[in-house]
């Protein structure tokens, strides 16, 4: 099993370049950022861990610029999203700033979406949100063929456009892996569908993560890998994902300055060690 960190970046924590370093020197395969464009000031949609959103949404630093800073200051590290939010997102800058990072840091790129939450944010860059499920699945289907096509086009509801140059193409072959985020219906055919690997929380329980593992073979698609967000530090939790074939757990590491973060490293570090699945 692989082990790493999904956290949020920001203005306020160690920088990525420092976390990144540091989390490579510890024996850490992953690190995987958040990202929100903003927060409307304005918000109804309700957020899944309580009534006030935490400082770290309000200050997330670009995820790509930001994994671009981590790439530079590792070489073996792998670097990518938990999640990004596609919907929201131009698919051409997408594509480009993808494969542009997966060159830059020789292949080291995972490409982890979600659907999102924040109805608000999504209406501010022109989405509706009762058709972002839709909308993902077409651009993660336009962002294939802008990878693995010198001249790519695409015709759907959502997105449509004539053949058109997009390059640079992505080291990794056919593409940077896709992770789809989520453990709705929706989420689990959008990952038979388009997704390299499965990326659910750690609010999955063991025997929920083994059965869809199942299903995913009987759909013809038992490579799908599975890296499980969220996870805290409890032994027998770790035991029982690998038990059920989970290949990588990211721990949730808070946005901390650098010296408090370098320590919560160092416990992780020793947690990791303990479990012998390194």
């Amino acid at each position: 099993m692989k082990f790493g960190v999904n956290t949020f970046l920001t203005d306020e924590g160690i920088q990525p370049g420092a976390l990144a370093r540091a989390l490579e020197e510890r024996g850490f395969e992953t690190l995987v950022v958040t990202e929100h464009s903003h927060i409307p000031v304005k918000r109804e949609s309700p957020w899944s861990g309580g009534d006030v959103l935490p400082r770290v949404y309000y200050r997330t630093y670009d995820p790509f610029v930001a994994l671009a800073t981590a790439a530079t200051a590792t070489s073996t590290l792998t670097i990518g999203t938990a999640v990004a939010l596609l919907a929201q997102r131009d698919v051409f800058h997408t594509a480009k700033e993808i494969a542009t990072l997966d060159r830059l840091s020789g292949g080291r790129v995972l490409f982890g979406v979600g659907v999102g939450w924040n109805r608000e944010e999504m209406r501010n860059h022109g989405v509706d949100p009762r058709r972002r499920g839709p909308l993902l699945n077409e651009k993660l289907a336009a962002l294939k063929e802008l990878w693995t096509h010198d001249e790519a086009e695409f015709h759907g509801e959502h997105v449509d456009f004539d053949p058109v140059f997009s390059w640079p193409k992505p080291v990794q072959q056919p593409h940077p892996p896709i992770y789809i985020g989520g453990e709705s219906k929706a989420a689990l055919d959008r990952l038979v569908r388009y997704g390299d690997g499965w990326m659910p929380r750690v609010k999955t329980p063991p025997e929920e993560l083994r059965r869809v593992r199942s299903w995913l073979a009987d759909q013809g698609r038992p490579d799908v890998r599975t890296t499980l967000c969220g996870a805290t530090t409890d032994l027998a939790a770790i035991e029982a994902y690998a038990e059920v074939g989970v290949d990588r757990v990211t721990f949730t590491l808070d946005t901390a300055p650098e010296g408090e973060t370098l320590r919560l490293l160092d416990d992780l570090a020793a947690f990791v060690e303990r479990t012998g699945q390194a």
